[in-house]
């Protein structure tokens, strides 16, 4: 009993900790798209593209600023370097025995042999030396330098253009799920509608049967019918299940948790917001926005480049303490540091490079014109796509519009042959077949929604509206 009822508890535990870790959303269609471009991984890897370049341009405003380096060296010579030095010792003894007339036993003056010229081996140094130092710099002009500094806040327009670009593909991508959603579960509800309809005919089809008021067939037709629309409701179910486990990577939350789509479906969410979306300007594109910031660092990069003739200045001041000894014994502060220090500018002059500033200058020039066309090449195909997106558009509002029309006058037929049917005026065939009538113009109208929906967002994103 002891066993079973500790097994007891710690299952209840694992249960409650699982229900704990489960979460609940419920989501209006702008409420998803929120969460969508605070967790999109792709918005998050771009937003840290932009911390990324913010340090960088930390780091270019820090190569401006005074540069300090510290150094310690300390070497011991196992052997001291030999340095050959000419004989000067020869030269100036015979030439004190040739002032002084000395001879040699033959009377002879004495004179400097001829022959190469002699050297001898000296070393100089000691054995164990030391060099502790600082030296400071200072940049005083680097003109490609200078450019990246004045082009950081490009840099940083250029990552916030390109979260823009992503964040409008995440927001299209967002809507159309969330409303694929919302069209498929009406869709499955009005199919559960006609399933209990078809369910209710049959019922009283099976009486009529028993009464002898009916045959056999059109209890059978009504069953086929029923069958496929069962099978149809079923796919469809199975669909929103998919289409739930899609939204909820989207969003990028657990597949365990429950998610609730709250908005309505309306025509009126269609045509909500048409009067405002007429005006447009290439401005409002993502897409121009991006590009216009790459021509802009472009032109700095060509100013960058005509700048490469520009001469470079720098100043630098270093000092250091050097230790000789002939044994270790550099803790010794009682024995002598030299000590060195130096102050100097140093200028760098280009004079011949064979002509690669004037080629990279040429390329620089040519990237510019590259982004040039890009952008022409990206309006026309806005030209294009606006074209195309408001004609879709307006021909599916078109279609939505008369396929709400078909399934009211469907719904009127229905109800009218049901009627005729329950008096015994009308066939079950003719019910079945105004049901399946009703079932198609449902099924048409909820494909032109979703059609209408889609070329709405396709029309919006179109004219940088989204």
């Amino acid at each position: 009993m002891v066993r079973v009822s500790l097994l007891c508890a710690v299952i209840l535990q694992l249960f409650v900790a699982s229900l704990q870790a489960q979460q609940s959303f419920k989501l209006s269609a702008e409420e998803a798209t929120s969460m969508a471009l605070k967790n999109a991984t792709e918005l998050k890897n771009l937003r840290l593209d932009k911390e990324i370049q913010i340090a960088k341009n930390k780091e270019y405003i820090a190569q401006a600023t005074p540069q300090v380096n510290g150094s310690l060296q300390m070497q011991h010579f196992f052997s001291i370097p030999v340095t050959l030095l000419p004989d000067f010792i020869s030269p100036a003894v015979y030439g004190v025995l040739s002032k002084n007339g000395v001879k040699d036993g033959s009377g002879n003056p004495i004179t400097q042999p001829t022959g190469p010229a002699q050297f001898f081996p000296a070393q100089f140094g000691v054995p164990w030396q030391s060099n502790a130092g600082v030296q400071f710099q200072q940049l005083l002009f680097q003109p490609d330098l200078f450019i990246a500094i004045s082009a950081r806040k490009k840099a940083i327009d250029y990552t916030d253009a390109n979260i823009n670009v992503m964040e409008d593909s995440v927001k299209s991508n967002v809507l159309r799920a969330y409303y694929s959603i919302l069209i498929a579960e009406k869709r499955k509800h009005y199919l559960d509608e006609s399933i209990q309809r078809l369910e209710k005919l049959k019922q009283d089809q099976e009486k009529l049967f028993k009464n002898g008021f009916a045959e056999r067939l059109d209890i059978d037709k009504t069953q086929v019918t029923l069958n496929n629309l069962t099978t149809t409701a079923t796919q469809i179910e199975r669909l929103i299940e998919i289409g739930y486990a899609s939204m909820k990577f989207v969003l990028a939350i657990d597949q365990k948790d429950s998610l609730q789509l709250t908005d309505p479906l309306t025509e009126d969410l269609v045509k909500k917001g048409l009067l405002e979306m007429g005006s447009f300007n290439y401005s409002d594109r993502k897409e121009i926005q991006l590009l216009n910031v790459v021509r802009d660092l472009q032109g700095l990069d060509l100013k960058r480049q005509k700048l490469a003739f520009v001469p470079t200045l720098a100043s630098y001041w270093s000092y250091s303490r050097n230790a000789l000894r002939q044994e270790f014994n550099f803790f010794d502060f009682n024995q002598q540091w030299f000590k060195a220090s130096v102050l100097g500018i140093n200028l760098n002059v280009p004079i011949f490079d064979g002509g690669q500033k004037m080629q990279r200058i040429k390329q620089a020039n040519m990237n510019v014109e590259k982004i040039d066309n890009t952008i022409q090449n990206l309006q026309r195909a806005i030209d294009l796509q606006l074209k195309a997106s408001s004609t879709q558009f307006k021909n599916a509002l078109s279609s939505l519009d008369v396929q709400e029309r078909n399934v009211q006058l469907a719904e009127k037929v229905y109800n009218t042959t049901k009627k005729k049917y329950e008096q015994g005026l009308g066939s079950s065939f003719e019910l079945l077949q105004t049901q399946t009538e009703l079932e198609n113009a449902q099924s048409n109208y909820f494909q032109a929604l979703f059609d209408a929906v889609n070329a709405k967002i396709s029309f919006t994103k179109a004219l940088g509206k989204l």
